[in-house]
């Protein structure tokens, strides 16, 4: 029987970082299809997951749990047959919530070892009250709480408390009998997306899971945590001193900025991976699309218009996608 793991979590806190380490630690002997459930229509993470695995599905366009249900069961079809995989990995978009993942691996007969949400110690302030975040711990039954060595020991006990209480009020639950979906759940930490292998050992059984396959549904985003993306196309002939500033001039609405850019002063592509005030660049030789950036906040309207005005090479196309 295949199996699968669902990675989920918010913006920024690690989870594609978690999954290339895992499967080069503990996966190198299977057959690995990884499905990349990206917040916005542009491919970034698949640049980066592509360089380890041979089959990258990027599900976009939209929330995957109301949306794209139909679209992500015929692609996991897909590639069960195309490419007989020992493990299915799904790296849930950030705007997204984890359980119609579950069901929809359910439904597909795919046995789910466990449904693991990324938590990053150091940001969890900045986004804990954020209802898809709640929903995603609510939904998980196995935490990773990562960049533990960014923070210090009563920080972390503070956040350890804070799951718990949010595992409480955001478990899901069948609506029908009000037993919650996954009686049991255990903490695991990481420093820099390094875990153990006894996250991979699942604590899932079918004992664990009401069978909730015709009562599923979506949870209402609040207008508040509306999450918008724009996407910022640049010229080849920056600096890395003017990515670099560009960034350090975000606004506070404005949690979460990756893609890929071209400078004159470095010879290949860099990855940028930017949350919460945190960045990295990797180099990517073999990349060959558009210089692109996608902004990822809340009202980020208005947060664009102001980067436009003081850094005039960036190019905002009129539209932007918001995650109901």
């Amino acid at each position: 029987m295949i199996s699968s793991f669902v990675i989920t979590g918010f913006l920024g806190v690690g989870k594609t970082t978690l999954l290339l380490n895992s499967v080069k630690k503990y996966f190198s002997d299977k057959k690995i299809a990884v499905i990349v459930n990206e917040f916005g229509d542009v491919g970034v993470d698949s640049q980066i997951l592509t360089n380890v695995h041979s089959e990258v599905l990027e599900i976009s366009e939209g929330c995957i749990c109301c949306q794209l249900a139909q679209e992500f069961e015929s692609g996991v079809i897909e590639i069960i047959d195309k490419y007989h995989p020992e493990i299915i990995f799904v790296e849930t978009s950030g705007a997204s919530e984890p359980f119609p993942i579950f069901m929809s691996l359910q439904n597909l007969g795919i046995a789910v070892e466990g449904v693991i949400c990324v938590v990053d110690a150091k940001n969890f302030d900045n986004y804990k009250n954020n209802s898809t975040a709640l929903y995603q711990i609510g939904g998980a039954n196995i935490i990773v709480i990562n960049k533990i060595d960014l923070v210090d020991e009563e920080k972390l006990k503070n956040v350890e408390a804070e799951i718990a209480e949010i595992k409480e009020r955001y478990n899901i639950k069948n609506t029908l009998t009000g037993e919650p979906v996954f009686k049991n759940y255990k903490i695991y930490k990481a420093k820099q997306g390094v875990v153990d292998p006894e996250v991979f050992e699942g604590v899932y059984t079918p004992d664990d899971v009401i069978r909730l396959a015709s009562d599923s549904h979506h949870h209402d985003h609040t207008a508040k945590d509306a999450l918008t993306q724009k996407v910022a196309y640049l010229p080849a002939d920056l600096s890395f001193a003017d990515i670099d500033a560009l960034l350090q001039a975000l606004p506070d609405n404005i949690y979460r900025v990756k893609g890929v850019v071209r400078t004159k002063d470095i010879p290949n592509p860099l990855f940028v991976n930017y949350a919460f005030g945190d960045v990295s660049y990797e180099e990517l030789p073999d990349y060959e699309g558009k210089s692109m950036l996608i902004f990822i906040g809340e009202s980020i309207e208005k947060g664009a218009a102001s980067l436009a005005k003081k850094f005039p090479f960036l190019s905002f196309p009129q539209f932007s996608l918001q995650k109901p």
